[in-house]
């Protein structure tokens, strides 16, 4: 199910594309299965500029989603170092990672992880709820980026009232809420559509630049794929290819 290409409004001003929004320096990860070590990470050197649109592409247990959830803090490194905007987050206390996802960073996953009790409006709001943003601001801000989705006239239908697409475009609007300057997007299109891909592509390619917002991909989709200014290519927990294009 396709959904119509929303405009987006010019509110932010957009991010310098000079400064380094990730550095990456060594980057080892293992997981432990029974008594050996899985490498998932083997040595990775990189540096995300603010205002990239960039693409992890690999086979599976290449590394790249492991690579993002570094990137985000939802995982910890084996060796080496990560820094988000020249802060080094093997040096944040949990508190201050936790903090740094919720005010910096957003995520939007393959599966949505929509909260299946919460209308599309209540699941956008949570973030500013949890900052303990005013209610007017909150519902000011939520329809804004609910109706720059599209999704403005079904503010408060729940997920299941919903198409994926849709449920889609309320995951991004969540990403958004805190106005981070970088999103992760894990397989954002793998449960969709080609043609609701492309639009959700499209809508996020957008707000990359129109508000300067980072966004990092990891996905098998040709589409994602073609739309990236930036291909990284990982096999076997390494980059084995890094493709800028003009």
């Amino acid at each position: 199910m396709s959904d119509s290409h929303p405009q987006v409004s010019e509110q932010h001003e957009v991010t310098s594309t000079h400064e380094t929004i990730v550095h990456i320096q060594d980057l080892k990860k293992a997981y432990t299965q029974g008594q050996s070590k899985v490498w998932a990470l083997r040595g990775v050197d990189l540096e995300i500029k603010a205002g990239e649109f960039t693409a992890f592409m690999g086979p599976s247990g290449s590394g790249k989603t492991t690579l993002l959830n570094m990137i985000g803090a939802l995982d910890r490194p084996s060796e080496g170092i990560v820094k988000i905007n020249g802060r080094s987050l093997g040096e944040m206390s949990d508190t201050e990672r936790a903090e740094l996802r919720r005010n910096k960073v957003g995520f939007i996953f393959q599966s949505y992880n929509l909260l299946p009790v919460l209308t599309a409006y209540e699941n956008a709001e949570f973030v500013l709820m949890v900052r303990g943003v005013p209610e007017a601001e909150r519902k000011a801000k939520v329809m804004e980026l609910l109706t720059a989705v599209g999704l403005g006239e079904l503010a408060h239908r729940r997920p299941n009232e919903l198409s994926g697409g849709q449920q889609q475009r309320v995951a991004i609007a969540r990403a958004m809420a805190g106005e981070p300057a970088l999103i992760l997007a894990d397989e954002p299109t793998a449960n969709l559509d080609s043609q609701t891909g492309a639009s959700l592509i499209a809508l996020m390619r957008k707000l990359n630049q129109e508000r300067g917002i980072t966004f990092i991909f990891s996905t098998h989709d040709p589409q994602v794929i073609k739309a990236a200014k930036r291909v990284i290519r990982l096999v076997d927990g390494q980059i084995a290819a890094d493709e800028s294009k003009t």
